[in-house]
């Protein structure tokens, strides 16, 4: 095996396990690539909606489980902070399962002193909280579209092409999709606020991202049934963004190379991804 990836934490979210739609594969491989002090799972790490409706729990899932159990075992200080698709989870707070401890919420001081509130944010979807017949409708429309991603880029595959997510493609082009997209961060930032914590970072509405809301540094992990990204802290405090259907998966004869999405003091930047066997410069 190459090289692990090392970081000082990681922050995932929206496995969706359970589900077709799940990356699995995807993500067992940057588990096993990489390696962390701390890992906080950012919410609906399962799919309880979708496992009542029909059960699906093929040997990937177990594996990913056990992955993040060994972790865990092997001194990763794991957290886990359930979403509306895990919920069940909210019924075992600050307790432990396997040395992983299932928190409400969190707040994580990064290596350079800045304090990150870490949350799902579904309590701040207005249709999550107020009427839950219609986001159970929105999932299911969302199962449709991810299932014709599936076959998409299966046929891509097939022509030697790289994933891309169909999904979140018709989503950016939806335009109350990408003003609900904008609103949303504006509220999880100004929770962030009152906190009064420097940042925040979240998961739940599958979109990637890392930008400044007026004094709040809004990060978002993104998903692993669409673009399969994750959040790092590096060891110096710097975040970044990985994509990792670009840079990690399938596996390569040569190096794992690609754009990762660096922090900037006010915007993000492109920023070579490189070996992970060698020290990652500080962007100028």
């Amino acid at each position: 095996m190459e090289s692990p990836y090392r970081y000082r934490t990681i922050w995932l979210s929206d496995f969706h396990l359970g589900t077709r739609e799940c990356k699995a594969e995807f993500l067992l491989d940057f588990l096993r690539r990489t390696e962390s002090d701390y890992l906080f799972l950012v919410g609906d790490i399962f799919d309880g909606w979708a496992l009542r409706r029909s059960w699906y729990w093929p040997q990937l899932h177990n594996d990913v489980v056990q992955k993040l159990l060994r972790k865990a075992r092997k001194g990763t200080q794991v957290t886990y902070i359930p979403g509306n698709h895990d919920e069940f989870a909210r019924h075992f707070l600050h307790l432990k399962f396997g040395d992983i401890v299932v928190k409400p919420r969190a707040v994580h001081t990064t290596a350079d002193g800045r304090q990150l509130l870490v949350l799902h944010g579904d309590e701040f979807d207005g249709v999550i909280r107020h009427a839950r017949w219609l986001s159970l409708l929105g999932a299911w429309a969302y199962l449709v579209i991810l299932k014709l991603n599936r076959w998409f880029n299966h046929a891509r595959r097939r022509l030697n092409l790289p994933y891309w997510s169909l999904a979140a493609y018709l989503k950016l082009k939806a335009k109350r999709a990408v003003q609900f997209v904008a609103r949303f961060e504006r509220v999880v930032a100004e929770e962030a606020a009152r906190w009064d914590v420097d940042g925040v970072v979240c998961g739940h509405i599958h979109h990637a991202e890392q930008r400044r809301i007026g004094p709040v540094l809004y990060a978002n992990c993104g998903d692993w049934v669409e673009s399969c990204t994750a959040l790092v802290e590096h060891l110096d405090g710097r975040l970044e963004i990985i994509p990792w259907a670009l840079v990690g998966y399938p596996p390569r004869r040569r190096p794992p190379g690609g754009d990762g999405f660096v922090e900037d003091e006010s915007h993000l930047t492109l920023h070579p991804h490189p070996n992970p066997a060698e020290p990652r410069p500080h962007p100028a």
